[in-house]
């Protein structure tokens, strides 16, 4: 009688069939970042199929137009479609945040298990990465762009060298306790080879932080391949890059405020969706935390 009263609506039913245990149910924050981001990488990825214009394509007369009509967001100072400019900035931007990322866990992860498991050779790398790690990012960057010229390739190896160290170091201290471990040792007296216990032991413990840790990398090398665009040494002026755009627009601020804001705001709700989904993994794959939250 109590059902036939209160009847269940068809939203209530599908979250109650939907819902997740309690150790890996998130809350609404993460779901839209997650959401936020599939939408920027979706409209990036297919960019070539829906924008109305050519980014690249400059006219003259229709410089500074406001929004409104065929252009969505206005046009920027050399009269080049503001939507087509912003959608393709988020290809460069996210290319060079995933390929920083990968590049930068793989060859840290890498460093990282000879580091902590070789005790000869950690003092060396260790002290080798101590000293990258003593220069500031942005400065380093910088200098390794100017030495090796404006291009995306330089870009992501310039934002990959400062990143490297934070990812040998996580490594280094996950092997450190892992190596200690009854496992290891057995596989050690059984004479198994050193590339077996690295690979097969002592890897797969560092696969949930270094996924943490790549979320990080990834907003950390949006944010600063957009400050190196701004700054005029990023990739070239001519390619369309959140930090390209808002530079050739801030002289421009008080006649079009969207020539910064839109570039501006789609870096601020991308960086921030990643982060988002670094915690929630962070929260969801690390061990300690849900014995807190038990």
């Amino acid at each position: 009688m109590a059902n036939a009263a209160h009847p269940v609506s068809a939203s209530q039913w599908l979250l109650g069939a939907l819902s997740l245990p309690r150790k890996w149910r998130i809350g609404a924050g993460p779901v839209t970042a997650f959401l936020v981001l599939v939408i920027i990488v979706l409209s990036a990825i297919f960019a070539p199929y829906y924008v109305p214009f050519d980014p690249m394509a400059m006219e003259a007369t229709k410089r500074l137009q406001p929004p409104g009509g065929d252009y969505i967001l206005g046009t920027d100072p050399f009269g080049r479609d503001m939507f087509s400019r912003v959608v393709y900035g988020g290809r460069i931007s996210l290319l060079i945040g995933v390929g920083a990322a990968v590049i930068s866990v793989f060859l840290g992860l890498l460093i990282g298990l000879v580091a902590g498991f070789f005790r000869l050779a950690d003092a060396l790398i260790m002290r080798v990465m101590d000293s990258l790690m003593s220069i500031p990012a942005i400065l380093l960057a910088i200098a390794l762009v100017s030495l090796s010229g404006a291009s995306i390739g330089s870009v992501i190896i310039a934002i990959t060298i400062p990143e490297i160290p934070r990812v040998v170091r996580l490594v280094r201290s996950v092997v450190l306790s892992a190596r200690e471990e009854p496992y290891v040792e057995a596989a050690i007296a059984q004479g198994s080879s050193m590339p077996k216990i690295l690979i097969q032991h002592l890897m797969p413990n560092t696969m949930a932080p270094l996924i943490v840790q790549g979320t990080y990398i990834c907003a950390s090398a949006i944010l600063i391949e957009a400050i190196l665009s701004f700054l005029g040494a990023g990739v070239s002026t001519e390619t369309p890059t959140w930090g390209n755009i808002m530079a050739e627009g801030r002289d421009y601020f008080q006649i079009n405020p969207g020539l910064i804001f839109w570039p501006g705001l789609m870096l601020s709700l991308c960086i921030l969706s990643i982060n988002l989904i670094g915690d929630t993994a962070r929260d969801l794959l690390d061990p300690r935390m849900k014995k807190r939250e038990a």
